[in-house]
């Protein structure tokens, strides 16, 4: 049997499923999850370089292509968001609970609905399961998120003018430090680098693993060169145009590409690389 890669649910969980017949990229279908009968779309097939891209994946069963019968579910299980949205709300502003609704997913075949919250502390929501399952009726699970999951299922636009990287493309979030906006030379105003989410943008990563290589690779900021118009000590790097800013014995500041570099006489331990130096105490993300 085929296997495919589908996207399912308001977390954009991807799946790789089995499937009887073969499905076109873009193919809306009903599959079968271990949270019950999910709405999801066909991305492609799960060939294996496409699955050693995902850090296991759940696996499930595509049951059939959406009908006209399914969309008019879909869209009257939408309809009624608003009011479970409303309803949860109330219990929880009742029960004086320290948590803030993000969302509320029930699953199309009915199993469950997903309460996606908030909260800085331990909640104890036992009693406001016992009430949601009265009002729903049906199971409900409660799962706590932070606030990148929260840009996931609320996030739309980007600064860049495009769908956000978490609620598109990107299947795991991985952490982002201020390491990696300083070797990019990126703006370290806080209101130009961080996300929907508040924290760093997931962009800053992208290329970092190109910029760490580079950088390697060229002479450390403070140490003494000879090139082939004399001697000089680096004061700066252009990482990917791979030039270097270097003062000369005369006191002239030239940039000169990493190829001139005929030697390097010294490195100073004291006189460290400025990307290096962040190692330290720039790891953390911005809040």
């Amino acid at each position: 049997m085929p296997n495919f890669i589908v996207r399912c649910g308001v977390m954009r969980t991807l799946h790789v499923m089995q499937a009887k017949q073969d499905f076109a990229r873009g193919a809306r279908v009903i599959t079968r999850t271990s949270r019950g009968l999910e709405a999801g779309d066909v991305l492609c097939e799960a060939t294996e370089q496409a699955v050693a891209q995902l850090p296991e994946p759940p696996g499930g069963t595509i049951q059939r292509l959406m009908t006209q019968e399914d969309e008019n579910e879909l869209a009257h299980i939408a309809a009624r968001a608003d009011d479970e949205a409303e309803m949860c709300i109330k219990h929880i502003h009742e029960l004086n609970l320290p948590m803030d609704l993000v969302d509320v997913e029930r699953v199309f075949g009915g199993e469950r609905v997903v309460i996606y919250y908030l909260s800085e502390s331990r909640v104890d929501f036992r009693e406001l399961v016992k009430l949601l399952a009265h009002d729903f009726q049906t199971r409900v699970e409660m799962r706590q998120i932070g606030v990148r999951d929260e840009a996931k299922l609320l996030a739309d636009y980007g600064d860049c003018g495009k769908p956000v990287c978490c609620n598109s493309h990107l299947v795991k979030m991985p952490p982002v430090s201020m390491k990696m906006a300083k070797m990019q030379k990126a703006t370290l105003d806080p209101n130009k680098i961080s996300g929907r989410c508040g924290r760093l943008k997931c962009c800053l990563r992208y290329e970092f693993d190109i910029y760490d290589e580079h950088r390697k690779s060229l002479p450390r900021v403070g140490v003494d060169i000879v090139t082939g118009v004399g001697r000089g000590r680096v004061l700066g790097q252009e990482i990917l145009a791979r030039q270097l800013l270097v003062q000369m014995e005369d006191n002239r500041r030239i940039l000169i590409h990493v190829d001139e570099v005929l030697s390097v006489l010294t490195k100073r331990n004291s006189d460290r690389d400025v990307t290096d130096s962040l190692d330290d105490d720039d790891s953390q993300e911005l809040e």
